[in-house]
């Protein structure tokens, strides 16, 4: 027997290598092997979807209308001619106005043309408009079922100035009133001369000479 046989078995030698963690076990159930990967599938989808449309607003989106409930918004929309066949009356955010609707405030009552000048009536006020008013400019002159309607510009105390006319039969209805509101800051009342509109109907209807009731003329 050899003598190297007698001695017992060399020990293994150290190391102080760490021993690698396996990244694979077949051994492992499906639910564990599954499960990261849904993980990373929805970090995925969560990073490229597009965030919601309410999140951030779009540039081009256009802001809601303004309604038009000032008194300075309202004076740029003044309505003229007639509604459902009558003078309209007049507004209330424009002082400067006179109308023989009775829904005015500032109301007058309608002319009276005699018998003696019920022909060619239309064509006698336009000629009182045109001798007594400066810078007149026809509209509209047109029959209608309600009577004949005339509508012209003239120069006012602030810009230029509307009348109307409807003569039926011997009855004038009329409104008188300033195209332009003017309104002086501080302030939200407008600027308006209702008796400027009563003198220049005043001097048409004595170019005429047709009866003008009035307040006074009843006492």
């Amino acid at each position: 027997m050899s003598p190297m046989s007698l001695l017992p078995p060399l020990a293994a030698p150290y190391t102080n290598a760490v021993p690698k963690l396996k990244t694979h076990n077949p051994n492992l159930g499906v639910g564990q092997r599954v499960l990261p990967n849904l993980l990373s599938l929805a970090l995925a989808v969560t990073l490229t979807s597009p965030l919601p449309s309410h999140a951030i607003p779009s540039l081009n989106s256009q802001p809601p209308p303004i309604s038009l409930t000032t008194p300075f918004s309202q004076s740029k929309n003044l309505e003229v001619g007639l509604e459902n066949g009558k003078i309209r009356p007049c507004p209330s955010i424009n002082p400067g106005c006179v109308s023989t609707n009775p829904k005015s405030s500032s109301f007058a009552f309608p002319w009276l043309i005699p018998a003696n000048s019920l022909e060619d009536a239309i064509q006698k006020l336009r000629e009182a408009i045109l001798k007594t008013q400066k810078n007149v400019k026809f509209q509209l002159v047109e029959d209608t079922p309600d009577g004949q309607y005339l509508q012209a510009e003239v120069d006012g105390g602030f810009g230029r100035d509307v009348l109307e006319f409807v003569v039926k039969g011997d009855v004038v209805a009329y409104r008188c009133m300033a195209m332009k509101v003017t309104y002086v800051y501080p302030f939200t009342t407008a600027l308006g001369d209702s008796k400027g509109q009563e003198a220049r109907l005043k001097q048409i209807n004595d170019q005429l000479g047709w009866y003008a009731p009035s307040f006074d003329s009843m006492e």
